[in-house]
């Protein structure tokens, strides 16, 4: 049985707890708000009266179209602003004028049925603040107090006391809202803000939109200035130019423009330039002339004549010290890199024997921090010569080296010509930094423009595009530095002769420390010896254990970090005492050591081999591991290995397999069993041929179940019929194995003359075993004891014999 008074009892309540909704077209109205709001239609007039009524309480909310007349409820936003009713007037006309200020935020609940106006139930939104964000919040606050101080001033449309009283607001969220409301902004920007419940957000928002407005209001400021004064100027600038044309003509005087043409004419006289370029001086001088002082085209001679004549056509620099003391420099800049001085010393001694003297073009390779933009400085030192540097790294704009032509609004010569001004000789050396990084785009080709600038037979006649006539750069003696050789065009690298110069020995780095880099840093941290000693233990430990480069940067760095440090302990205590650095007091300064020195990388390990790897930065250790496990004799590669080294690996795999009977394995052993060989590292991408026979090394431990000595490194490209063929970066990498403790290298017979280059304290503590074939590799690496049943893959079932067997 129903109970229909119950019923109509709760309607009642629901009407007197609902509030009529008022639809705003083109307006969002925010909490704190004041505003009057003009209404003409019957149904929003009907909310205004009937909220009258009770609480004067009304549901202020945007609707998404304002064409539309007569929305729905799908046209009205959900979220607005509970308001209350402050005044109403009804006018002459018929609409009405209310008064309304918002109260709080609101969301809509729910319609109430009702045909005159619209009745919603409305939940008030609350305000959501972080207490632990107060520094942010209050940061944000004051951000805004001032970027809308600056926007009244540009808007014009902010009274002026709203400024103060938003500099005075305390209260987060009502600075929030009032600043917002003063937006003049899209309606759409506006309901976000007034949707975003959290605010910090909200406070980010309006930050970001007032700053967007006040950047726009500057450009509009700007442009307004600029045509306003432009046309005052132009007509200011005529106005008195007329005017000194009169009075000149009226007195006979010459006007600066001529006495500025005579100068130049005497700068003309007075310096040496070639025929071609005198002949062209005295034809733009003619022009100008001709010209109207104060014509664009004017300016452009000007600046054209003026570049010329302020280039060094013939001054040069002569070299004042013997071969001899020449030497000395360089031995005093520079610990080792012998064959860069042996090079210098040769040009140095042909130019004393020539009368027609030339530049030479030397491209210095060799990884990061090994001194190669430091010996450009100190054979500019050991020469006599002025020392420019033009760094290459991401060039891409060819205009960079040749220039733009003189059409262009800002045109200017290349950076040899300007470089060449600056030095004010022309045969500086000339250091191009980082010829490998070049680049190039739709602007051209700057490795292509370098072609005429670096080769002998053509850049006595260098023509850059903003000069136009021929400059000699023959005499300049260039110097070019690159971490590597292959993203060097081929046609650029001939027209260069490369020296290598690969990394320091351990005793280099241990001179180069005691030598340049103590003192250098001692100076750049204020000590003096009296304050810190560093002890030849301590430096080798710094080398050892906190340093693993082919250059000398990162030790640099340490020893920087050591001298912070002790400047630091002066300072706070007060005290003079010397600080001596030791073996022993290398880890109280930097902590515990980062790389492992004198130990072995692990024990011997079935199917782990150590092969040597040639990087940027100088030679590397590189890990190879093989694992066999039940499959369907699928091999897998891992550690983002190149094209050419899953080659390699696949070679290394074949051999394995045609070698079956030698080695002891059953013929068709790898039908059932996967082979898996990963590089580890594997975020670093790793390529090239010369881990082959480290690859076939680890695949056959793992198969036969026989360990790899720890203490065997070894390199070199294999064959799938087993030949093992000779690889490059030799010096690199034996340094390498050399850093790692690493006694006994493996390398191919046809790399034995490469062993020239290698330091003889190196050679000393290293056997090099010479290898043709992957069988005498196998014989030397592999451990043919037995091998724990743990240890082997597979519990060792494909152990058949305890010795390789090779044939001869």
């Amino acid at each position: 049985m129903f109970n229909f008074n119950k019923d109509r009892e709760e309607t009642m309540d629901d009407e007197r707890s609902a509030i009529p909704l008022l639809p705003l077209r083109d307006v969002v109205v925010f909490p704190y708000m004041i505003v009057p709001l003009f209404v003409g239609r019957e149904k929003s007039i009907s909310a205004l009266e009937s909220a009258m009524k009770y609480e004067k309480e009304i549901f202020l909310v945007a609707q998404r179209n304002a064409e539309n007349d007569n929305p729905s409820e799908e046209d009205i936003y959900i979220m607005g602003t509970v308001g209350s009713i402050i005044q109403l007037l009804r006018l002459p006309d018929g609409t009405v004028k209310a008064l309304v200020e918002g109260q709080s935020r609101g969301v809509i609940r729910e319609y109430i049925p009702n045909e005159d106006f619209f009745l919603v139930k409305v939940d008030k939104v609350e305000e959501e603040i972080d207490d632990t964000l107060k520094i942010k919040t209050s940061a944000l606050m004051r951000n805004i107090a001032e970027a809308f101080e600056k926007y009244a001033k540009l808007s014009k449309k902010v009274p002026p006391e709203m400024v103060s009283s938003i500099s005075a607001t305390n209260d987060p969220t009502r600075l929030a809202d009032v600043a917002a409301s003063h937006l003049h902004v899209k309606l759409e920007e506006k309901q976000r803000i007034l949707e975003t419940t959290d605010v910090i957000e909200r406070l980010e928002k309006i930050y970001s939109l007032m700053m967007s407005e006040i950047e726009i209001l500057e450009v509009e400021g700007r442009i307004k200035k600029r045509v306003k004064k432009q046309m005052e100027k132009t007509q200011k600038d005529y106005y008195l130019n007329e005017q000194m044309r009169a009075i000149q003509k009226e007195m006979g005087e010459d006007d600066s423009f001529k006495s500025e043409i005579k100068e130049l004419e005497k700068k003309l006289e007075e310096k040496k330039l070639s025929d071609e370029a005198h002949e062209k001086i005295e034809h733009e001088i003619k022009k100008l002339k001709m010209m109207a002082p104060m014509s664009a085209e004017a300016t452009v001679v000007r600046n054209y004549i003026d570049w010329i004549l302020s280039l060094p056509w013939f001054e040069k620099t002569e070299n004042k010290y013997g071969l001899k003391e020449s030497e000395v420099i360089l031995e005093e800049d520079h610990y080792g890199l012998k064959k860069v001085k042996e090079r210098i010393l040769e040009y140095l001694a042909v130019q004393y024997l020539i009368t027609k003297k030339k530049g030479s073009i030397l491209c210095l390779v060799g990884p990061p921090g090994v001194g190669k933009t430091s010996v450009a400085k100190s054979i500019a030192r050991a020469t006599n010569r002025k020392f420019v540097r033009l760094s290459l790294g991401g060039l891409r704009d060819e205009a960079e080296i040749r220039g733009h032509r003189r059409t262009y609004i800002g045109a200017l010569p290349g950076k040899i010509v300007q470089l060449l001004k600056k030095a004010g000789s022309n045969n500086p050396v000339f250091c191009l930094d980082e010829i490998d990084k070049l680049s190039s785009d739709f602007r051209g080709d700057p490795a292509s423009a370098l072609l005429e600038v670096l080769d002998p037979e053509q850049n006595f006649a260098f023509n850059d595009n903003y000069l136009e006539v021929d400059y000699d750069l023959s005499e300049i003696m260039f110097i070019t530095t690159a971490n590597v050789l292959q993203t060097i065009p081929a046609a650029l690298q001939d027209r260069m002769e490369v020296i290598r110069i690969a990394g320091y020995t351990e005793p280099e780095k241990l001179n180069i420390a005691k030598k340049y880099l103590v003192a250098k840093e001692m100076d750049a941290n204020g000590l003096t010896v009296d304050n810190i000693d560093f002890t030849d233990g301590a430096l080798l430990t710094l080398i050892r254990k906190y340093t693993r480069e082919a250059g000398v940067r990162n030790l640099q760095r340490e020893i920087a970090s050591v001298c912070r440090k002790v400047a630091r302990k002066i300072v706070t205590d007060g005290a003079k005492t010397r600080h001596k650095i030791t073996l022993k007091s290398v880890e109280k300064y930097l902590g515990i050591p980062k790389y492992r020195f004198g130990e072995t990388e692990g024990k011997d390990k079935v199917g782990l081999t150590v092969g040597l790897a040639w990087t940027e930065v100088g030679g590397e250790l590189l890990s190879i591991e093989a694992s066999v496990m039940k499959g369907t004799g699928k091999p897998i590669l891992t550690g983002k290995l190149g094209d050419v080294m899953q080659e390699s690996a696949q070679a290394a795999l074949t051999y394995v397999r045609s070698r079956a009977e030698a080695l002891g394995l059953d013929a068709n052993f790898y039908k059932e069993t996967d082979v898996h060989v990963h590089v580890p590292e594997g975020a670093i991408p790793k390529d090239g041929p010369s881990a082959g026979i480290a690859m076939a090394t680890s695949i056959a431990s793992a198969y036969l179940g026989q360990r790899v000595r720890s203490d065997i490194a070894m390199t070199g490209e294999i064959t799938l019929r087993g030949r093992v063929l000779p690889i490059g970066g030799l010096k690199e990498k034996l340094l390498a194995a050399h850093r790692g403790n690493i006694k006994t290298v493996i390398i191919p017979m046809e790399n034995e003359k490469d062993l020239t280059d290698i330091p003889a304290n190196v050679m000393k503590e290293m056997e090099i075993v010479f290898v043709e074939n992957v069988d005498e590799v196998l014989k030397r690496a592999l451990i043919r004891n037995d091998v724990k049943k743990e240890d082997t893959p597979m519990g060792g079932a494909f152990i058949k014999n305890d010795e390789i067997r090779v044939n001869a």
